[in-house]
């Protein structure tokens, strides 16, 4: 912008401070058009929309225009209100950093299943029954179902069902769990 320039809008917000509404629709567009420059050349793509700075920034200078000394220069002033702004959306944008998941989808882990040792299944099992072990053992360990473990041992599955019940709820108690889930596969190392 060079000094022309600036004398042009000084005049213009003059005229406008005085009621002239063409020249304070002229200012408007032309003072906008250097404050979306000055707040895109701030602006890292993604941190802040610079039209939403821009819109403030307006706003601001229509209802503090009575504030700018005429016998000063016009541009400091608009940018000091642009900066404040830019500040402003700054502050409530916070500390995120917006990424879209599919960016960085493939830098995530798989889940990887849980592994248990024979040593610690043998003394999750211990204690147990004989019946609820071949059971739980059947079930969670060996990841058969309800059904096969009840044919494979030949009682019914409601019985399967108890008796997997009981197996894991003495179990997490005596691990000092209060609350267990479904059944839990377990693989070995």
């Amino acid at each position: 912008m060079t000094g022309n320039d600036e004398a042009e809008l000084s005049r213009l917000m003059r005229a406008a401070i005085a009621g002239d509404e063409k020249a304070y629709a002229d200012f408007l567009r032309r003072t906008a058009a250097l404050v979306r420059g000055f707040i895109r050349r701030k602006i890292v793509q993604g941190e802040v929309d610079p039209e939403d700075v821009v819109q403030e920034t307006l706003l601001a200078i229509h209802v503090k225009r009575h504030t700018w000394r005429q016998d000063l220069a016009v541009l400091p002033w608009v940018y000091a209100i642009a900066r404040f702004k830019l500040i402003d959306a700054f502050r409530r944008r916070g500390r995120r950093i917006e990424i879209e998941i599919d960016e960085i989808a493939e830098t995530f882990a798989e889940p990887e299943a849980e592994t248990v040792s024979e040593r610690d299944i043998n003394r999750a099992l211990d204690g147990l029954p004989p019946s609820q072990r071949s059971v739980v053992s059947s079930v969670s360990v060996e990841g058969r179902s309800i059904g096969e473990t009840a044919a494979k041992f030949g009682i019914s599955e409601t019985a399967v069902r108890v008796s997997l019940h009981r197996g894991l709820a003495t179990i997490a108690k005596r691990f000092g769990v209060k609350q267990f889930g479904r059944a839990k596969q377990f693989k070995r190392e």
